[in-house]
């Protein structure tokens, strides 16, 4: 126990150093006005103008999600084929790809796949 103790409080001691070590080194020591301000991609952090965001992108975006969705309820639908009551299995597919084909011609209809309008 004593010599548990002993590794121990070595092991922390070294930890300890370790950071200290880190924390004096890492210090960067030239703060000037550019090294303080703010770099976000180019973008001016005082410029208090948003740049527009198209909803239509949105709405796509959306749309891509609903429909990764639905793929990835379809992959289960598959692997359980064969352990299914196929008739079951059938009526629940052709339900599924039912609704899937009518809401995708509904999102055709209204026009929310194009792109430009």
């Amino acid at each position: 126990m004593n010599m548990l103790m002993i590794n121990l409080t070595i092991i922390v001691i070294i930890c300890c150093v370790m950071l200290m070590l880190i924390f004096i080194l890492s210090k960067k020591y030239s703060k000037s006005m550019m090294k303080l301000s703010p770099f976000e991609c180019g973008f001016n952090p005082m410029n208090n103008n948003r740049i527009p965001f198209s909803i239509h992108f949105f709405l796509i975006s959306i749309i891509f999600l609903i429909f990764d969705v639905e793929i990835t309820l379809i992959i289960p639908m598959i692997l359980i084929y064969y352990k299914s009551n196929l008739i079951m299995w059938y009526s629940i597919c052709l339900y599924f790809f039912m609704l899937l084909i009518f809401s995708l011609y509904y999102e055709w209809k209204i026009k929310m796949l194009m792109w430009t309008n």
